[in-house]
């Protein structure tokens, strides 16, 4: 199996990723305002004289959207990954993947519950999603 596939951190990424080492799902947040947002960048969106600050998010969502990847890239034949989509209980969206549970649709039901759990690959951590119970 080739190498695994990694993010390359940058300076307004680092946070986030120095948080996912810790297991800590890392947001940004408005401090005027207290909304929190993802992606990482050096601004808040739409407020760019407002500041920010990194704060632990709670690690937990819902199912928003997802797809079963019937077409992995090559080395990974054997594997069908989950890409989804997950409201985080703080507010903002973030893609991931869906782990520990098989890819058919009859499990994965808009809206169920996630968490978030940390897995090594390569370098770094990265934040994937169970399923964890009624929504």
């Amino acid at each position: 199996m080739p190498e695994p596939m990694t993010p390359v951190p940058t300076p307004q990424t680092q946070p986030f990723w120095d948080g996912a080492a810790r297991d800590k799902l890392m947001l940004q947040r408005s401090i005027q305002s207290g909304r929190y947002f993802f992606y990482p960048r050096g601004f808040v969106p739409g407020h760019v004289n407002e500041t920010y600050e990194w704060v632990e998010a709670s690690g937990h969502g819902r199912l928003a959207s997802y797809i079963i990847n019937r077409r992995p890239l090559p080395g990974y034949e054997n594997e069908s990954p989950i890409i989804a989509l997950v409201e985080l209980d703080e507010g903002p969206r973030m893609m991931t993947n869906i782990v520990d549970v098989e890819p058919i649709p009859e499990n994965l039901r808009i809206g169920a519950r996630v968490a978030v759990e940390f897995r090594r690959r390569g370098e770094v951590n990265l934040p994937f999603f169970k399923l964890v119970g009624e929504s």
